[in-house]
């Protein structure tokens, strides 16, 4: 059963994902979900800690659909490339972006918090990304800089699928467009 709490979640990052972090308010949830600026505050007394519980909650998503990765994939590319995929299916989901990637873009206006979590985040992904380049022979030298580097073309496939194209068409970001990049990335890299 879906909490309120949930329902609060999943509009502002819905919000979050496709305006930013400065582009939606409570009012913005209250008229969406038919709810109260009150019963927002009760849940999240503000929009600091309501960033937290965002990123908290992705952190969570994107840790269980990388440990999907690693058990649906046999090999380490296999393994990069389904990582690509989470971020197609993000902008599958009504060309939204990577909520961390969003919130990454408005750092100078987040809360302290927020902003930490955000680049914790990443330190996750990068962390996951690294490992898997380096069992795919990647020497331990480079593997930071290319996680890195990996990392900021999947980010930018996102943003450029949005300047150029809507979710689900020819134009758009889709899982070839996002392989493409990871691949010829990969091919680099490794």
């Amino acid at each position: 059963m879906t909490t309120t709490a949930d329902r609060i979640l999943d509009s502002a990052q819905a919000l979050a994902q496709v305006r930013g972090y400065n582009g939606f308010s409570y009012a913005d949830i209250s008229a969406e979900l038919s709810i109260t600026k009150p019963s927002i505050h009760h849940h999240f007394p503000t929009k600091a800690a309501l960033a937290e519980a965002l990123i908290a909650r992705y952190r969570e998503q994107f840790a269980a659909a990388r440990q999907q990765v690693d058990s649906d994939a046999m090999g380490a590319r296999e393994r990069l490339l389904g990582y690509a995929g989470l971020y197609a299916k993000v902008f599958a989901d009504g060309g939204r972006l990577c909520l961390c990637g969003v919130f990454a873009a408005d750092a100078e206006s987040l809360p302290a918090p927020a902003r930490q979590a955000t680049a914790e985040f990443f330190a996750d992904q990068q962390r996951w990304v690294a490992g898997v380049l380096a069992e795919a022979g990647l020497p331990a030298s480079r593997t930071g800089a290319a996680a890195q580097a990996y990392l900021a073309a999947l980010e930018g496939a996102l943003l450029l699928a949005r300047a150029h194209g809507q979710p689900g068409s020819a134009a758009g970001l889709d899982r070839d467009v996002v392989r493409s990049v990871a691949a010829t990335l990969l091919d680099a890299l490794v």
